[in-house]
């Protein structure tokens, strides 16, 4: 009989996706729910099933790589990083990179913000996620009238043109300002010299572990006074340990180790 221990063996190996790293409690919650909803009365039939069913292993990936997002997300949050940072981190040839982005709205977020300061010309704009399918979503940049609801009007009216009373579609150019990529938080390399990291609502489903070694690597993948923009529930235990500085609630500073 395959259990929890087993069944996560046997999607590493099928899948390279090790979900002995994010917090047990929840992702069996998460799978529990997702093996009744299907009528299967055990991780060893539901694992049987998918490894055969397309249609139930793409639901799989989809669900336990948990894309939840939407457009400026905690709006006070992105006001802080308008008002109080960019103005002092903006340079020429400014790299940004937004982890575990799912259907793209957050790089899109950022990439009309940086408007207000900054060419597109001389922004990269690196967008990444583990599940390939939503990158092919946020790359055609079509979004439904109600996700769209929360981004301002200024951005709505310059940046999205209205297919008909169901769908927007974000403009080209804010489009070829990101690029897309899939990536695997755990086990890919990181980009490199990077001077505003978002990564958002996603570490909090990781166990401290994973936790320690993303941190790790994000401060590696950040540039000297590089800035890390963090979910609202995923404020960093003790960030000096990281060599990141509190200096905004939800964002932290790359910081030098002296001598």
């Amino acid at each position: 009989m395959v259990g929890y221990e087993d069944f996560v063996k046997k999607i590493h190996k099928l899948t390279g996706i090790d979900l002995s790293l994010y917090k047990e409690k929840q992702m069996k919650r998460r799978l529990e729910s997702l093996i009744t909803s299907h009528k299967f009365s055990s991780y060893e039939e539901y694992f049987n099933e998918l490894s055969v069913n397309k249609t139930l292993y793409e639901e799989f990936l989809n669900y336990i790589t948990i894309n939840v997002t939407e457009f400026f997300r905690n709006p006070s949050q992105w006001e802080i990083l308008e008002k109080d940072l960019l103005p002092d981190i903006i340079k020429k040839s400014f790299r940004v990179w937004s982890a575990a982005c799912s259907t793209g709205e957050e790089p899109y977020s950022v990439a009309m913000l940086l408007t207000k300061f900054i060419d597109l010309k001389d922004v990269t704009i690196i967008a990444t996620d583990i599940d390939g399918r939503v990158l092919e979503k946020a790359k055609k940049g079509i979004y439904s009238a109600e996700s769209v609801k929360k981004v301002p009007q200024e951005y709505l009216k310059k940046f999205f043109r209205k297919i008909d009373d169901k769908s927007y579609q974000i403009s080209e150019d804010i489009r070829k300002s990101v690029q897309f990529e899939k990536h695997d938080l755990l086990n890919d390399e990181y980009p490199k010299n990077i001077d505003l990291l978002i990564c958002r609502n996603v570490l909090i489903y990781f166990n401290d572990t994973a936790k320690d070694k993303i941190y790790k690597k994000f401060y590696e993948s950040l540039n000297d006074n590089g800035i890390f923009f963090v979910g609202s529930t995923e404020q960093i235990i003790l960030p000096y340990r990281y060599n990141f500085e509190p200096i905004k609630t939800f964002f932290y500073k790359k910081i030098i180790p002296q001598g």
